[in-house]
């Protein structure tokens, strides 16, 4: 008699890591301090705004020249943004996937309420949505131009952000956004350390505290550059 085939594999490390629960958050957990830490090189860049044109646009212009000679013209910058591309992704993938694994869960609600969370908790899913649109929108007009007002002016990038805060609907989907990544880097943090194993019972004041920091600083830093356009600082 023939032995039978064996046809059935064990899956992968990857694929077991994917499909467990504590896999996605650490997914989500690292991808998302990956783009936090952009966020932080993107603001302290954007800042040079308030030094005028010509070192706004110098910056500009070194992004795309980074890593020359070495790496040809764009090449750096399109790393970075293939790397926060895929960040996105696995992130908000991450997200629904588990937000959809707690529903089914749960189908029914509770018999007892649970303690009431915090405002930032309890708008991580939409503030995660928010900044999907907002990052659709802000390509839009700032890179490619196909949304911009004012006639998009490619090589001046300092023009083009004057352009986009002159009006009333650049200036409000921006802070509103702002305001959602704030909330967002506040509770995204605490959860990225606490799944990463950082925190602890000595630990969790500092990190509370960081994660406050990170996330004022963030959303002042980007919100001072629509407010110094209607104000007259920037023009």
């Amino acid at each position: 008699m023939a032995l039978a085939t064996r046809t059935d594999r064990r899956p992968s490390m990857t694929r077991t890591l994917w499909d467990s629960s504590v896999g996605k958050k650490t997914i989500m957990a690292v991808s998302g301090l990956i783009m936090l830490l952009y966020l932080v090189v993107h603001m302290i860049g954007n800042l040079k705004i308030f030094f005028g044109s010509g070192e706004f646009n110098h910056y500009a212009h070194w992004l795309r020249t980074m890593g020359e000679p070495f790496l040809h013209y764009e090449w750096a910058l399109w790393i970075v943004r293939v790397v926060l591309v895929a960040a996105v992704v696995l992130h908000a993938t991450s997200a629904y996937q588990l937000s959809r694994r707690d529903i089914k869960a749960r189908p029914s609600k509770y018999v007892h309420k649970k303690p009431r969370a915090s405002y930032a908790t309890r708008t991580m899913r939409w503030g995660g949505i928010i900044l999907a649109l907002f990052i659709v929108w802000h390509i839009l007009d700032l890179t490619t131009g196909t949304v911009h007002s004012g006639g998009f002016q490619s090589g001046h990038p300092y023009q083009n952000v004057i352009d986009t805060f002159s009006t009333w609907y650049g200036n409000t989907i921006y802070i509103v956004a702002m305001l959602a990544l704030g909330l967002h880097v506040q509770h995204g943090f605490w959860s990225a350390a606490q799944t990463l194993g950082a925190g602890n019972a000595t630990r969790d004041r500092a990190l509370k505290t960081i994660a406050n920091v990170l996330a004022l600083v963030l959303t002042v830093g980007f919100i001072s550059i629509p407010v110094a356009v209607m104000t007259g600082v920037v023009s």
